[in-house]
């Protein structure tokens, strides 16, 4: 099943890319079926057919062609069907951790449908789908499926045991892996839409020195700056009720209700003291909705990223991507629960792209 219409011209740029990637794959893999080393298919997929690039977000979307998010899948033909992963949930391991089974798949399902309903509001997508390359012996074969919300009211339990629960929601069939805190949907191959053989060489080695081939398997990497959108308090996370995206809250004077600001860690200004323009400086920021915007440095020390104006930034992160209303406050449990705590600015020669991220850990938010 193919749901995107590629172009003709891009689709046979993007099969060639990846013939060629998998002719190489020796160098990773001593397997007679040809493989795809980790991000290669995102990045070709979105070099090829012109998607934006979404891999770097820590959402089920590793590219957007035009309103549709799409999930790339990679495995082996096998019988068919297979298991793969397709969520994580380490850092939400405290909303259900507790949960007896059919409680606990409900709540790991309503998490999932929240990430997907956060991607789609992030990113403008109106749609969800999943691109799967599938490997064999001969090459690589493509379908592709809608990615959709979990039915929350149609689960049914069908196994459990010490390390996993198996369930369904009437529609597809899932495993929640409870010691990895990963979801794994089973995929179904009925009817692949393209077709491509690859003859795995030789001398791959050979292949890899010439320029067109190197620059498939090379992607550098941006100067970026991950930052943290809660403090800590009592060695917990905590958005503070009248400071950084609850600004707006704060006394002293009247505020707009989209009045916040992004922390900027006094650990991290000292680390990455020329990432930024100077204080009152101000710079443009692509935002996820495709939507620029401008942004400065300010307040004491240089401790804050705001819009300008202000009242951008709150319009966008807390009513068109979290759905707040006016005058409610932020919590961290509601960021827990969309599974992202950060944002990740990417530098890109004076401009900057603006990400959502999960902290991997702790920063110190002076």
């Amino acid at each position: 099943m193919q749901i995107i219409k590629y172009e003709k011209d891009l689709l046979k740029k993007y099969f060639e890319d990846l013939q060629v990637v998998g002719m190489i794959s020796v160098l990773f893999s001593d397997s007679s079926t040809p493989m795809l080393y980790y991000r290669v298919p995102e990045n070709l997929y979105c070099n090829a057919l012109g998607a934006e690039n979404l891999a770097r977000s820590d959402v089920p979307a590793d590219a957007k062609i035009g309103e549709i998010g799409v999930g790339i899948k990679t495995f082996l033909e096998g019988n068919k069907k297979t298991y793969q992963k397709i969520e994580e949930f380490n850092n939400q391991h405290s909303l259900y951790e507790k949960l007896e089974p059919l409680e606990k798949i409900k709540k790991i399902s309503q998490l999932r449908n929240l990430r997907l309903e956060f991607t789609m509001n992030t990113y403008k997508i109106k749609e969800m789908i999943f691109h799967c390359i599938v490997r064999n012996k001969s090459g690589f074969h493509f379908y592709e499926e809608s990615m959709d919300f979990i039915d929350i009211n149609k689960i049914k339990i069908q196994k459990v045991n010490r390390s996993t629960i198996d369930f369904t929601d009437g529609k597809h069939n899932y495993k929640f892996n409870i010691t990895k805190s990963t979801l794994y949907k089973q995929f179904i191959i009925k009817n692949y839409f393209a077709s491509i053989d690859v003859l795995i060489a030789n001398n791959p080695l050979a292949l890899i020195q010439r320029p067109e081939i190197e620059s498939l398997i090379t992607f550098s990497e941006k100067e970026s700056i991950i930052l943290p959108l809660y403090s800590i308090k009592n060695d917990e996370k905590i958005i503070p009720e009248k400071s950084g995206l609850n600004l707006w809250n704060a006394g002293g004077r009247s505020r707009d209700p989209n009045e916040v600001y992004i922390p900027f860690p006094s650990k991290l200004r000292k680390e990455f003291s020329d990432f930024f323009p100077k204080r009152d400086q101000c710079f443009e920021v692509n935002l996820p909705s495709g939507r620029v915007i401008s942004m400065k440095v300010c307040q004491d020390d240089g401790k804050a990223i705001m819009s300008n104006p202000n009242k951008d930034l709150g319009i966008w992160i807390l009513r068109e991507v979290l759905n707040l209303e006016e005058n409610e406050l932020l919590t961290y449990e509601m960021l827990l629960e969309l599974g992202i705590d950060s944002v990740e600015f990417e530098k890109i020669d004076d401009k900057y792209k603006l990400n959502f991220k999960t902290s991997e850990q702790e920063e110190d938010s002076e």
